[in-house]
């Protein structure tokens, strides 16, 4: 099984702390879609012998684009590639962007999966990251959407400067008070070359307390699993039958295709990813070339990313499997440098498979760093 993901790469305004690839500038828009489409097809064959189980709209803000080009986006993977029948389909959108009527029509395409980008309910939360909808569009926009849709996740920021423990619960109790059966939460990150980055250090805007955004993590696994969510990755909260196949995909290394500019894909044994500029890739793609790069894996590459994703998620690093697919040298290595996470409790070893406790779940990547395999 494989998913496909189509990088629409445009924004209304950028938010403060976002180093994802897009554009404010929607002139290009009808133009990116047509190079979305013949990429696609120029790719067609890049995907022989696997079924597409998912198809997933990221960005940037996908919902930026109207229902018919999702639609003729959505008709073009099936016309490529085998896709099997019900796949999860899912649109990232901004509460702005889903009106009623929207939400309406969205509700008649071939979407089945939203992913909602709230961040928080709070407005001072919104202003400081600049985002472009307000606290009770956030609201109003789930309200309306689980009228219409079953699978309905959000996202949600902790570790904002000047968010309170308390405020932060209340963000949790607010997702739980809509029954969505989906939450992804991440911690606030300064990225070079962002707004929040240059505010930092201006003094115009607090830094980021790690210590308070650990803390508000453990509150967010608390509350989120004793109301019957799994956390089966760092990020990401599912009641059970609602785990994005899109993302578990990913963790569990399947083949993926990127569709747009800076998208990357994976088919196991190579890594490719598409170039960072909205008007260099819509020229190469008419020009009928694919304007990407491509990296062969190395045997340690792919240990050490193996490492990196089970220690995210529920399923772990199976001990069984490095010695199976990397060899005796990469288990004794795996074993010595894991020795002194599982005293200290970070770690602990089940049935041969290696997981991050409860204590150690927020450091994952960071203890995973010290088990990579430095060639």
């Amino acid at each position: 099984m494989s998913g496909v993901y189509i990088h629409v790469p445009f924004c209304k305004q950028a938010c403060h702390y976002c180093d994802f690839h897009f554009s404010t500038q929607l002139g290009k828009k009808e133009a990116m879609v047509e190079a979305l489409i013949k990429e696609m097809e120029l790719r067609k064959e890049e995907l022989p012998n696997e079924d597409v189980e998912t198809i997933y709209f990221g960005g940037g803000t996908p919902s930026v684009l109207s229902n018919d080009e999702i639609e003729r986006l959505i008709q073009t993977v099936y016309d490529n590639y085998n896709v099997i029948d019900q796949p999860e389909i899912t649109l990232e959108a901004n509460p702005d962007d889903l009106s009623k009527n929207r939400i309406l029509q969205l509700s008649k395409t071939p979407i089945n999966r939203l992913s909602i980008g709230i961040q928080s309910f709070f407005e001072e939360d919104l202003k400081l990251m600049n985002r472009a909808h307000d606290a009770q569009e956030a609201e109003n926009c789930i309200r309306e959407a689980t009228k219409y849709f079953d699978n309905i996740s959000i996202d949600l920021i902790y570790g904002v400067p000047g968010m309170t423990n308390d405020r932060w619960k209340t963000n949790i109790q607010k997702a739980l008070h809509f029954g969505l059966p989906h939450i992804s939460s991440y911690a606030l990150t300064v990225e070079p070359r962002t707004a929040l980055k240059k505010f930092i250090e201006k003094g115009i805007v607090p830094d980021v307390d790690e210590e308070q955004a650990q803390e508000q993590f453990h509150i967010l696994v608390d509350i989120l699993e004793a109301n019957g969510f799994v956390n089966y990755e760092i990020s990401n909260f599912g009641k059970p039958g609602y785990f994005s196949k899109n993302n578990t995909s990913y963790w569990l290394g399947k083949t993926y295709l990127g569709i747009g500019p800076s998208a990357h894909s994976f088919d196991g044994q190579h890594r490719s990813w598409n170039i960072r500029n909205n008007v260099n890739y819509i020229k190469s793609i008419e020009a009928g070339e694919l304007p990407n790069e491509t990296e062969t894996l190395t045997q340690t590459d792919r240990y050490n990313e193996y490492v990196m994703t089970g220690l995210r998620t529920i399923w772990g690093v199976s001990l069984e499997k490095i010695e199976k697919e990397f060899g005796l040298k990469y288990l004794e290595y795996l074993n010595q440098q894991s020795h002194k996470f599982l005293e200290q409790g970070l770690l602990v070893l089940e049935k041969d498979i290696l997981l991050t406790t409860k204590k150690g779940k927020f450091l994952a990547d960071g203890i995973a760093s010290d088990l990579f395999f430095l060639r």
